[in-house]
């Protein structure tokens, strides 16, 4: 278990993203029983999800060990009123009442991780960490975060709220937080909870084509030396794309969809025997990408 930031929360070092969950409740119950029951307690979701549908699974699976697990859901995106799609709403006014309507669906009394789901550098900043400061007060979340790849962003948070996560693509196929925010927030004691490790199955041989700014030839290039150190570790290519992930000390999980049972397994495995990868190793996995950084938002 790692320490989320400056919080009391202990988190796995894998976690269970539930997006990918779907809409067969039983099922996803299933899957987030049976992760728990092997070590995962941090369960990440969002009021966005299915339309607040995911957040209704989660809360009915994980009811009864409420107290055991921590539970960590997003705000700032509203559905429109005929449910087309949404708006981005991260003023005090708006997450007051959205986390009402999560707290309903996950059928507790408290949160333990609310995230702002996104941002830009023109929101009302100082207005959204109001509502967040207040909730805790009112006792209804324990602490907040933000999900999102903005320096500009995540340096105003870092300097006017009290943050305790930001929630980040992060992965070989995109380092570009190594370059911009993993060190800064370490040096403030945030942590970072990654998502995207896999690159999209990309480093897993599994999907080909371009990601970001690498060429399809870029990335087989990097899939292939995951490939390398997993058939010398006897483990698979998940095993080491997580972990690779997991080694920057400013990591606390990494979120990771799991919609089937085989994928859980997998995670479970990684979860309970994780290499450390060498030195060499990661100076191995390293050079087989070149260095690129946020082109805006910097």
């Amino acid at each position: 278990m790692n320490v989320l930031g400056k919080s009391d929360l202990l988190v796995s070092e894998i976690s269970f993203g539930c997006m990918s969950l779907g809409e067969n409740q039983s099922h996803a119950s299933h899957l987030l029983r049976k992760a728990f029951d092997n070590g995962i307690n941090f369960f990440d979701t969002a009021d966005l999800y299915d339309k607040g549908l995911n957040e209704t699974y989660v809360g009915e699976a994980l009811k009864s060990i409420r107290k055991e697990v921590v539970i960590a859901t997003k705000v700032g995106n509203q559905w429109r009123s005929d449910g087309s799609s949404w708006d981005w709403n991260p003023t005090k006014e708006y997450i007051l009442k959205a986390v009402e309507q999560s707290l309903r669906r996950l059928q507790t009394d408290y949160i333990d991780l609310y995230q702002l789901h996104g941002g830009t550098i023109d929101d009302p900043i100082d207005e959204t960490v109001e509502a967040f400061e207040l909730l805790k007060q009112q006792g209804k979340i324990r602490w907040y975060g933000i999900s999102s790849i903005r320096p500009n962003v995540i340096r105003e948070y870092v300097k006017r709220s009290n943050i305790v996560s930001v929630m980040m693509q992060y992965s070989l196929l995109d380092h570009r937080p190594e370059e911009a925010v993993l060190n800064l927030l370490a040096d403030h004691d945030i942590s970072v909870i990654s998502r995207g490790a896999l690159a999209q199955g990309r480093l897993l041989g599994k999907k080909e084509g371009d990601y970001l700014q690498f060429t399809s030839s870029e990335v087989a290039k990097a899939a292939k030396a995951v490939q390398r150190i997993a058939i010398k570790r006897g483990v698979r290519n998940a095993t080491v794309a997580l972990a690779y992930v997991l080694e920057n000390p400013a990591i606390a999980t990494a979120v990771t969809g799991f919609r089937t049972e085989e994928q859980l397994d997998e995670g479970l495995n990684i979860l309970k025997n994780r290499p450390q990868l060498s030195s060499d190793e990661l100076r191995e996995l390293k050079a087989q990408v070149r260095s690129f950084a946020y082109d805006s938002h910097r």
